[in-house]
């Protein structure tokens, strides 16, 4: 499978998180690579800030247990808080970021390709639901084009997002879908983190 990146460097940073994290013993189940990086969107799309401490455990396992003592989670941790980073300045600035999505073998489908991610937004959505708890209309479409990447049977209790959802053309390639996913969080970021209005040139005082 081939990394969807124009970053080699970004491509390091996949590469030995991966191992990073398959190295988290077991019972605990870590988040992979993909889904690590649609779950930091949808944290850093949060109204307000969370705070490390409760989104590294959610990475690490799906049930946010905490690590065996005597594991030394600190190179894990700072690759994730590197990649929290980039993201969190992409974001502010409404800046395209290269999402860690990763192109699968034939006879993979686009959604398939693009669920891992998809599914670790969601995650991040259920364990910290204050941009879900919004009413804002501005949120539908864009989490429209993220989830519809779903089979429709896991959005029973969603009928507005569902019917958004049928409204839309899904992306026709891979390329497109990575687009949708980049525009869909600037979008929501809109919303949730509205950027500051710039501050008015100052007036010039007489002489």
């Amino acid at each position: 499978m081939d990394f969807e990146s124009s970053d080699s460097g970004d491509a390091d940073d996949v590469q030995r998180l991966q191992q990073l994290l398959d190295q988290v013993p077991a019972p605990l189940t870590p988040l992979d690579v993909s889904a690590v990086d649609g779950f930091l969107c949808g944290l850093l799309l949060q109204p307000e800030d969370v705070d490390a401490r409760d989104w590294l455990a959610c990475i690490t396992d799906v049930d946010a247990r905490p690590l065996p003592p005597g594991f030394d989670a600190a190179p894990l941790h700072a690759l994730l808080q590197r990649r929290h980073a980039l993201l969190k300045h992409a974001i502010a600035a409404r800046r395209w970021f290269d999402p860690w999505v990763f192109e699968l073998d034939a006879p993979a489908s686009v959604s398939e390709c693009v669920l891992p991610w998809v599914a670790g937004f969601a995650t991040a959505m259920e364990r910290f639901p204050g941009l879900m708890r919004s009413d804002d209309a501005g949120l539908l479409e864009p989490l429209a084009l993220i989830y519809l990447h779903f089979d429709a049977d896991d959005l029973d209790d969603a009928e507005s997002l569902q019917a958004m959802i049928d409204s839309l053309e899904p992306p026709a390639d891979l390329a497109e879908a990575v687009q949708d996913l980049v525009r869909s969080v600037m979008l929501l970021a809109d919303v949730t983190r509205p950027r500051a209005p710039a501050a008015p040139p100052a007036r010039k005082r007489r002489r």
